[in-house]
């Protein structure tokens, strides 16, 4: 299966990480789970999609308040971060994203804008031989405001020294959508494992 891209000369990519680079959002999931399950806190496979890109601890914080929990917040982020670390080894890319990494390398400059960790997606780049393809990274931390806000993908441009209008977004997440039309980029939807499943 191939991404259609939108029309139009781009002067910058600009990539999520997890579930748009790196198929690892599966592997995610099986981390949160176990992590999770020491607390019996639900944590639905929709729903855990549906939230895709926004920040570790803010995922934690809003589970609290759903479940009326008390998980510590930057304790469960770090067991959470090393069970993905763990499942490392498993990782594989993205066929139908690499092909237009490895195509557009050194055209365009490439940023991730990320709502992970830089060591999560700093491990998951590598664990690829992917790192050294990137300009910048935008991560949880570098910005103040998650996606669908769009800070981290200005943010991302304002690095590149790329006009917003100029970038292409590519997404696995409904709210990164919604963050880079915020931002006045164009998009192009990464199909979650199942949709590339049915098509491939």
């Amino acid at each position: 299966m191939r991404l259609k891209l939108p029309d139009g000369q781009f002067e910058a990519y600009l990539f999520d990480c997890d579930g748009t680079i790196v198929d690892s959002m599966p592997l995610h999931y099986v981390a949160w789970k176990t992590v999770l399950s020491e607390w019996n806190c639900e944590f639905p496979e929709e729903l855990f999609y549906s939230w895709g890109g926004m920040p570790v601890a803010e995922i934690i914080s809003t589970l609290n308040a759903k479940h009326g929990l008390s998980m510590p917040v930057e304790e469960t982020r770090k067991r959470k971060e090393q069970m993905y670390f763990d499942l490392l080894p498993q990782l594989k890319g993205v066929p139908e994203v690499i092909e237009h990494i490895d195509a557009s390398h050194g055209k365009v400059p490439f940023a991730v804008v990320s709502g992970s960790t830089r060591d999560s997606v700093t491990a998951s780049l590598n664990s690829l031989k992917l790192l050294d393809r990137f300009e910048t990274l935008v991560c949880a931390g570098d910005y103040k405001k998650g996606k669908p806000d769009p800070e981290a993908f200005l943010m991302a441009a304002d690095r590149l020294g790329v006009a917003p209008e100029a970038c292409l977004v590519f997404e696995d997440a409904e709210i990164g959508i919604q963050a880079a039309t915020a931002a006045g980029m164009a998009s192009v939807k990464v199909p979650a494992p199942w949709e590339r499943a049915l098509v491939g």
